[in-house]
């Protein structure tokens, strides 16, 4: 197991290491640069000396094998440097902005779960009766709206009904967590409403699939009453295609939620994207796609670890 653990660990590191060339080179593919565009105001106007002048300060003018060399010997130090466009440092542009995202990606992940988990079971159970139908329009309906379209829905009954909206500027949850619960709660439900869909119908299909399986009709058959089948038989099995599910949606959530922060007025790492693409700030883009693609690789590694939990069976070698 530990000999498993260590190879898969150090795996991890020939992928981001790929992930890191990729992103480089295809970026630099998109014409123009950051000093076109921070120019293009001047409609031509400035001289191509002065344009010269500032690719050299921000090392533009070097080869591409000597940027990327210079830029992952910065990023094996954890030292992703300055952002072109605004000259602050990498971890200053993302720091704030990651914590907010972070706590809204695991605030919309215990809200899928607590949704979907119950729901899913109680619809394999119950199934093909009026229970199961509602449940199943339930995640159909989570499906087919979009989260951000349901935040508008949100703020619109908030403010018609009940004169209120959610706080519009961030504050952290260490300064005041009832202002911050107050502003996130709400994305928060959107996210995890529709999130919560997919692991529903996940979890329903998964335990059909268990609860059909002859060591269930066994322990049946034994007496054994329906919340021990559930708890110690059923559930752990039927929680490996669901735990693969929210997992990878939870990576997901950390720099995907782009148009839902914009209706929250949040300015978390999805806007921060869309900001780097527009600026062609390379250095930022760089540090956030290497952020996003950690993300996933240690949520996979994690899941791989419990795996091995919820099923003895499974052994790695």
């Amino acid at each position: 197991m530990h000999k498993y653990l260590v190879k898969r660990f150090l795996l991890m590191l020939p992928t981001l290491f790929g992930v890191a060339l990729v992103t480089f080179l295809l970026i630099r593919v998109i014409p123009g640069d950051v000093v076109e565009l921070r120019y293009a105001g001047d409609r031509g106007a400035v001289a191509q000396e002065i344009l010269d002048q500032e690719r050299a300060r921000i090392g533009l003018d070097k080869p591409v094998w000597h940027q990327f060399l210079a830029w992952i010997t910065g990023v094996a130090r954890l030292d992703f440097g300055t952002s072109m466009w605004t000259g602050a440092p990498i971890w200053d542009e993302i720091k704030l902005r990651f914590t907010l995202s972070l706590q809204l990606a695991v605030m919309a992940t215990l809200v899928a779960v607590a949704l979907a988990i119950p729901l899913g079971v109680l619809a394999a159970l119950k199934q093909d009766t009026w229970i199961d139908y509602a449940v199943r329009i339930f995640s159909i309906a989570g499906l087919s709206m979009p989260s951000f379209w349901l935040g508008i829905v949100m703020i619109l009954v908030m403010l018609v009904a009940f004169k209120w909206l959610p706080p519009m500027v961030y504050t952290p949850f260490w300064v005041n967590p009832v202002q911050n619960l107050a502003q996130l709660i709400w994305p928060a439900l959107a996210v995890g409403y529709r999130y919560s869909a997919v692991a529903t119908r996940m979890t329903r299909s998964a335990m059909l699939e268990v609860l059909r399986e002859d060591y269930i009709r066994t322990a049946r058959a034994k007496g054994l009453m329906q919340k021990l089948i559930l708890s110690r038989h059923a559930l752990k099995n039927a929680m490996l295609p669901v735990l693969t599910v929210v997992a990878l949606e939870f990576a997901f959530l950390i720099g995907g939620l782009v148009v839902t922060e914009q209706v929250f007025n949040l300015n978390g790492i999805g806007l921060l994207f869309v900001q780097a693409v527009a600026h062609r700030d390379y250095t930022l883009l760089q540090a956030l796609v290497m952020l996003v693609a950690g993300a996933f690789i240690i949520v996979n590694f994690l899941m791989d670890i419990a795996y091995a939990w919820l099923d003895p069976r499974i052994k790695y070698r």
